[in-house]
């Protein structure tokens, strides 16, 4: 079973990137988790939501202890113990950050593997404004290898167009194109 834990804010999209996502990996034939926790459901608060996928059914319900992939939406959560919780040197960092990977890792002692990837830039340079859940998306794909990656685009674009205009699904599609190109890693 692969866990994954995603830390972000209040509307920078964490909830919606679990459920993208655990929706895509639905579609390759995995079961799947994907489910939030909230603390003050306030726009900035902490949030925090979780992915588990599997090739046989899920039987365990609460929060994942011991993550694979922790995918950090908000740089400023790094300073707090939440985002290591449980992590090992097995534990891959997904960081949404312009900075070097070895430089995240070394100033806020974070074991394992560091990736990042400018989502925020991403998103505001393709978007037109701060939401790197999606280009988060794109980095996690490169990093975890848990399906082809065509396809899981297939599977998003396809969700996304149930509920959003055609410009806002490409616009949303290319920034997981381009996250998944541009992250950098140990």
């Amino acid at each position: 079973m692969v866990e994954i834990r995603w830390h972000g804010r209040g509307g920078l999209g964490a909830k919606t990137a679990a459920l993208l996502f655990g929706e895509a990996m639905m579609h390759s034939g995995m079961y799947i988790q994907a489910f939030p926790e909230y603390g003050p459901e306030r726009r900035g608060a902490p949030v925090t939501a979780y992915n588990r996928i599997d090739d046989k059914p899920i039987r365990v319900h609460f929060a994942i202890q011991k993550p694979n992939a922790v995918c950090v939406l908000d740089a400023t959560l790094l300073s707090t113990d939440a985002v290591r919780e449980g992590c090992d040197e097995s534990t891959v960092f997904i960081i949404n950050s312009s900075f070097d990977p070895l430089a995240i890792k070394k100033k806020f002692d974070l074991p394992g593997k560091v990736y990042t990837v400018d989502a925020s830039g991403i998103s505001e340079e393709v978007l037109g404004r701060n939401l790197p859940n999606t280009p988060m998306l794109g980095a996690l794909m490169k990093v975890v290898h848990l399906m082809d990656f065509e396809t899981f685009i297939e599977a998003v674009e396809a969700r996304l167009r149930i509920k959003y205009k055609p410009e806002v699904v490409e616009g949303n599609i290319k920034a997981i194109r381009r996250a998944y190109q541009e992250v950098k890693g140990l």
